[in-house]
């Protein structure tokens, strides 16, 4: 399963982006500053010790690193994927779109 395009269900998210984190992982504590920085709601999904949220992770993704971030329910990818959304620009964008 490619990781872009991947689709969660944003019913079951209402924030518009949800990341799936460790609690020692380097980029996905710079993912959660960078939108915390710009005031945008996002949920956290700790699966460090968690198997259940792991095997959610890989069977949305089809990969077990992190962070794995959606906006709106479609995977972007990790932390420098939402980094250069956000040089270009286009994170604002896609944080205030509705769910396409």
């Amino acid at each position: 399963m490619s990781e872009q395009g991947t689709r969660i269900r944003p019913a079951d998210h209402p924030e518009p982006v949800v990341l799936y984190v460790t609690h020692y992982c380097g980029y996905c504590m710079m993912a959660k500053a960078l939108l915390e920085r710009l005031d945008v709601p996002y949920r956290s999904i700790d699966v460090t010790t968690d198997p259940a949220a792991r095997a959610e992770l890989v069977e949305r993704t089809g990969r077990r690193t992190v962070p794995q971030i959606f906006i709106h329910g479609r995977s972007i990818g990790g932390y420098q994927e939402l980094h250069e959304l956000h040089a270009r620009g286009a994170l604002a964008a896609m944080v205030a779109s509705a769910a396409s």
